[in-house]
């Protein structure tokens, strides 16, 4: 069975509103929401998306400033989870996809050696279905109109499951229980509970991190099964000190996955440059790529990478193996083929 990653790199703007189809931001799926006045910014996040018919596994790492004391995130989810599908994971394992994917630069003595690859684009969601939930955990909703439907502790997080009738409900039990949100969380809650989604909150556990001796969060990790097939990025942009990015990598049985409501660039590729090029090239695809930017006026998501993993021409680094794909929700590679909870 061959494994198939593509990788999108997203570049983002400070501006906040309106980024449905036409805005300009894009980040991390989930906000920071600190106590009092902490200030907590993520510039720079990863993302691994695992999709497969209706199930999908999403691992987040983030690069974020402030202090881990009492600080919380909050990600819209389509379903209430059970503690199985959570799971914390491991930095390296990202960094791993990261470096395999990076952008190279090849350098060929013979005419043209490269084989040139047709690859089928490939829906962005399953054909829809009546969604399934977990009932037996349901808690009492409150006066505010907020429901605690599960309970975790998961690692060096401590994880809430809430669904909600409002947005300034939601609002409003956040701030009740100590956390400051950023400005214009509410509108933007408002328009996922009218989609009926539950909310994840993952809360540092601060004895639970102690014990880990980390000086750094590891990747939260969920699974779902859902017709919908979303990264919820727009809560992400609240958290947003100026530009941010945002890596996202998307692992498939085959085929390449686009966004719908962003247009979709490839970013140039299979070029000539100067021999020069190659002393600096960091440099010189920085640079590439802020032109990119500002030629689609930040309003557009880039394609960097799009490969099948089976192989590569040159590998940047060596190909992730089937221990760290299933770490990453690739249960159809090695093992017994099983869906694991994570």
């Amino acid at each position: 069975m061959s494994r198939s990653l593509r990788k999108s790199l997203f570049a983002a703007a400070s501006a906040i509103a309106a980024i449905t189809v036409t805005g300009g931001a894009v980040a991390f799926c989930g906000f920071y929401v600190g106590k009092a006045d902490t200030k907590l910014f993520n510039k720079a996040s990863k993302v691994a998306i695992m999709r497969d018919g209706n199930r999908t596994v999403i691992t987040m790492a983030n690069d974020f400033q402030g202090e881990l004391t009492e600080f919380a995130t909050v990600i819209p989810v389509p379903v209430v989870l059970e503690e199985e599908q959570i799971h914390v994971t491991e930095n390296a394992i990202l960094d791993h996809l990261d470096a395999y994917t990076a952008p190279r630069l090849v350098e060929y003595f013979d005419e043209d050696p490269c084989m040139v690859l047709e690859r089928r684009e490939m829906a962005m969601a399953a054909p829809m279905m009546t969604l399934s939930g977990t009932a037996d955990k349901m808690r009492k909703k409150d006066s505010l109109g907020v429901t605690i439907e599960a309970e975790y502790t998961v690692g060096e997080y401590d994880i809430q499951i809430l669904s909600a009738d409002q947005s300034d409900g939601l609002a409003d039990w956040l701030k009740q229980n100590g956390y400051k949100l950023p400005d214009g969380a509410e509108k933007i809650l408002g328009s996922y509970i009218k989609q009926g989604t539950k909310f994840f909150v993952a809360k540092v556990n601060l004895e639970e991190q102690a014990a880990t001796g980390l000086k750094y969060l590891r990747p939260l990790q969920i699974a779902f099964e859902s017709p919908k097939f979303m990264l919820p990025i727009r809560l992400g942009t609240l958290n947003a000190d100026g530009k941010q990015q945002l890596f996202a990598f998307m692992l498939t049985r085959s085929g390449r996955v686009e966004t719908t409501n962003y247009r979709t660039v490839k970013l140039p590729t299979g070029m000539d440059i100067p021999v020069y090029v190659k002393n600096d090239f960091g440099a010189f695809y920085k640079s590439m790529f802020q032109q990119q930017v500002e030629k689609e006026n930040e309003r557009a998501v880039f394609l960097e990478y799009a490969w099948d993993m089976n192989w590569c021409d040159p590998c940047a680094a060596d190909p992730l193996s089937q221990s760290e794909l299933r770490e990453l929700g690739v249960y159809w590679v090695g093992g017994d083929g099983d869906k694991p909870g994570i």
